[in-house]
């Protein structure tokens, strides 16, 4: 009989830069841990923490700063399953469960990767068209998910 495990709660976040919405530039960071994986940040609900409260520390612990404003929030909770390979790594959870957000940066938000516990070696900023290109395999389905729904709102 096999145990049904559950799936992490997650925030992960889309970030324009702060010319948007005139230039529609999407930021993606390179794992550091995975050679040429580029993802949107995310992270982590902690027990009893508020989703975006969770949001805002996450952002702040994996790029450094604060200086953001949601723009629109992706109206529904989205799953997806680990790979085997990270499954092991990531007990007892099978996927995470994400809410996903729209920001934009501040004007004078300095982006700082060299946080306390670094995920990322590097960060740029791509057009809404090339971002499913550069993005984890496993994470394209809910990326195109969730970029469409922007798209569709009119909002990317």
């Amino acid at each position: 009989m096999s145990i049904q495990r559950e799936y992490r709660p997650n925030v992960a976040m889309i970030i324009v830069s702060h010319r948007y919405p005139e230039k529609k530039e999407i930021f993606i960071a390179q794992r550091n841990d995975l050679l040429d994986i580029w993802q949107f940040p995310q992270g982590g609900i902690d027990k009893g923490e508020e989703v975006k409260e969770a949001l805002f520390r996450e952002m702040e612990e994996e790029i450094g700063t604060l200086d953001a404003e949601i723009v629109a929030e992706y109206p529904e909770w989205i799953s997806y399953d680990f790979p085997s390979k990270i499954a092991d790594k990531m007990k007892p959870y099978k996927g995470q469960i994400q809410r996903y957000f729209l920001l934009k940066l501040g004007k004078d938000a300095k982006i700082n990767l060299a946080t306390e516990h670094p995920e990322f070696s590097d960060h740029k900023f791509v057009n809404v068209e090339d971002v499913l290109s550069l993005t984890a395999h496993f994470k394209k389905p809910v990326y195109e998910k969730v970029v469409n729904y922007f798209k569709h709102e009119g909002l990317l």
